[in-house]
């Protein structure tokens, strides 16, 4: 692997300046070409409360919504591969749950794409009677906010679902299937799901007033803002996410932790020529736009760059496919030229609400290594 930091220098300054503006404690971040580790570098405090520590490259960051493509996602496309999982398969087929009025045209493909119509969030915990056997029947009755494959809109429960029909399918827990399927044949040693209480002070820390943001989006209907079991501590060491919390720490749409290199290793396997875990081939799913004439452009668990004002940015062609995580993290990829971004910061970190908007950090990020990546005399564009 090259890492070139001298190029890198315009990154960590552009970063270390929005820390300074207080739009996030810390950030990690990791550019790869070609399998090739190109910048990387780590800045400011991965933890500030109860006790200061700073980002390193080994810090472990909550991924958040980067579960949905680099577990889910993947698990996904590998039964896809085996003939276990069909994309225009009805969900009803694996899950009897959604075997109800207006559910049985919702397909795999709807839920992979944002387009099943389920409401993007709900507070499980308070809705199901704090029983998590009741999940799939509380979401398989929401009310759609429009029908299965008429629009995108993004949803947490779509991937939650997601990660349940898997559990089905495959009969063992969604931690177990990542950690054996994907994890261990990577040889990833820190990338999983619940830390061990061991590796707490590695890890970047969350909110420091529990889930004061979800409990502040619960409606006055769902009696949920003041039932009580809401956390008020600060989040350090298990997920950030309250559903995936209320899930037991392992769900379809949240609950990763990794490092950047780490992460770097799984966002490889999306592309044709980098893969160890799928068939080249189908590496074409992540880049193919499965919602032609809808609001936004989405692939197999990815967005893609095709999409008005994704965080992308004009630095990367319209068939990159990427996702963020609501804890401040992202990852990108540009297929062809086996480009990969990864930024990992925690946003939610020391900041009373609102948390920063950080996408036009996200793009200026892509901007500046994209440059940085054409510019290096090993690069292929540089020729």
């Amino acid at each position: 692997m090259t890492v070139l930091p001298q190029l890198s220098v315009a990154i960590t300054d552009f970063l270390a300046g929005r820390i300074a503006e207080g739009d996030f404690p810390s950030a990690a971040y990791l550019v790869g070409e070609r399998g090739r580790v190109r910048f990387t570098d780590a800045l400011g405090d991965a933890v500030r409360e109860p006790q200061p520590r700073r980002a390193t490259a080994s810090t472990i960051y909550d991924l958040a919504s980067l579960t949905k493509p680099l577990v889910t996602g993947l698990l996904c496309a590998r039964r896809v591969e085996r003939g276990d999982l069909e994309l225009d398969a009805p969900v009803a087929k694996y899950l009897g749950e959604f075997a109800r009025a207006g559910r049985v045209v919702m397909t795999v493909r709807n839920l992979l794409t944002h387009t099943s119509g389920l409401p993007p969030w709900r507070p499980l915990r308070a809705l199901t009677g704090d029983r998590r056997d009741r999940v799939l029947d509380v979401i398989a009755a929401e009310k759609l906010v429009h029908a299965p494959g008429t629009g995108v809109l993004y949803s947490d429960l779509g991937f939650i679902t997601l990660g349940l029909l898997l559990e089905r399918v495959s009969g063992a827990p969604l931690a177990e299937l990542a950690r054996r399927e994907t994890f261990a044949p990577l040889g990833l040693s820190r990338t999983f799901f619940n830390p061990a209480a061991a590796l707490q002070t590695e890890v970047a820390a969350c909110e420091i007033a529990g889930n004061a943001y979800e409990r502040a989006m619960c409606g006055e209907e769902d009696g949920a803002r003041d039932a009580g079991g809401w956390r008020e501590q600060t989040i350090w060491g298990e997920v950030h996410d309250g559903n995936a919390y209320f899930l037991g720490g392992a769900a379809g749409h949240a609950g990763l932790f990794s490092t950047a290199r780490e992460t770097f290793a799984l966002a490889e396997q999306f592309l044709a020529a980098r893969t160890h875990l799928l068939k080249p081939e189908t590496c074409a799913l992540f880049r193919r736009k499965m919602t032609p004439g809808l609001n936004e452009a989405r692939s197999f668990a990815w967005q893609l760059a095709a999409t008005p004002d994704s965080t992308a940015g004009a630095s990367l062609p319209p068939d990159a496919f990427g996702h963020l995580g609501f804890t401040g993290t992202s990852c990108w990829i540009d297929p062809d030229r086996e480009r990969v971004y990864i930024l990992l910061t925690n946003r939610t970190h020391t900041r009373t609400l609102p948390f920063a908007n950080i996408n036009g950090v996200r793009r200026q990020f892509h901007a500046l290594a994209s440059a940085a990546l054409d510019a290096s005399p090993t690069s292929p564009a540089a020729g």
